[in-house]
């Protein structure tokens, strides 16, 4: 069934009683060479297993279970579930889940991937829910707005805590741009397709505790534009280390240099490795 085309697409919902939703932000992929770059970047093996979030009619699902073992495709909107029914009818390999991603531990193998054409609004909560995850996938290939692709693989000086986040985890690239011209109805922004890499096991790449990295880290980033020696006064606790004698300026100025990171510096111009170090020396700080 043809499904990259906008009359084919227009006919399909119009016989479901469907529309595209705003609201579940459903814009529909009819490139085809879009569709081959998704396929290539994710490098589909005959014996892979693929997580697809939001397959909406299916256009890269069958793309998906041409080239994979499994497709598990999870999908909340009820009146796709039923046009899945019929686009994916020829296809005995693909498992459709209903429900929500993010609310739902849906069981997958070690070594799974995900490839997804996903809903904007839940970019950097599903992308924290699968690197977090202590089954990680192996490989993530992702289209997103093209501007949060860009805060995720952005380098100092204009790091974001998305991007410390995804680079705690994982190694991310952007692979290509997609113009809003790809999908039907077209967005009103571009996009982009992004690979991320994770570094494996669950742990982020320094083997220290995630969450007190990030107590540290959201404390540089509690005030973006305000200067680390200000923002860092937030800290309380972080790995059973009282942080109490940090709250003098003098104090959390010496622990910064100590770390050769200049008090004034703001958050985004610190590197993943800066804020390791720093959640490291919290253990060896003497005020």
């Amino acid at each position: 069934m043809e499904l990259t085309s906008p009359t084919a697409i227009k006919d399909l919902l119009y016989k479901h009683e469907a529309k595209a939703s705003k609201g579940l932000g459903q814009n529909f992929l009819i490139d085809q060479h879009i569709l081959d770059k998704i396929i290539e970047a994710a490098d589909i093996k005959p014996d892979d297993v693929v997580l697809e979030v939001g397959p909406g009619l299916g256009t890269l699902t069958q793309r998906l279970a041409q080239k994979a073992k499994q497709v598990v495709a999870v999908e909340k909107d009820e009146t796709m579930i039923k046009i899945l029914e019929e686009t994916l009818k020829d296809y005995n390999n693909v498992e459709v889940l209903r429900g929500d991603i993010l609310e739902q531990d849906f069981k997958l193998p070690k070594n799974y991937k995900v490839v997804a054409n996903i809903p904007y609004y839940i970019t950097a909560p599903l992308i924290r829910a699968l690197l977090e995850n202590e089954n990680q996938p192996s490989e993530i290939v992702l289209m997103l707005q093209k501007e949060v692709a860009q805060r995720i693989c952005s380098k100092p000086p204009s790091m974001s805590l998305l991007a410390v986040s995804v680079q705690f985890y994982a190694e991310p690239k952007i692979v290509s741009y997609v113009s809003k011209n790809c999908f039907w109805p077209a967005p009103k922004i571009d996009s982009a397709i992004i690979k991320i890499v994770p570094f494996g096991a669950g742990q982020g790449r320094a083997k220290i505790s995630a969450n007190e990295f990030f107590k540290v880290v959201k404390a540089g980033f509690i005030q973006p534009r305000k200067q680390l020696v200000n923002n860092l006064t937030t800290l309380k606790f972080v790995d059973g280390v009282k942080l109490d004698n940090l709250i003098v300026r003098q104090q959390i100025s010496s622990w910064l240099l100590k770390n050769s990171i200049k008090p004034n510096q703001r958050a985004e111009t610190l590197s993943v490795s800066d804020w390791i170090n720093l959640t490291k020396s919290l253990e060896n700080f003497n005020a």
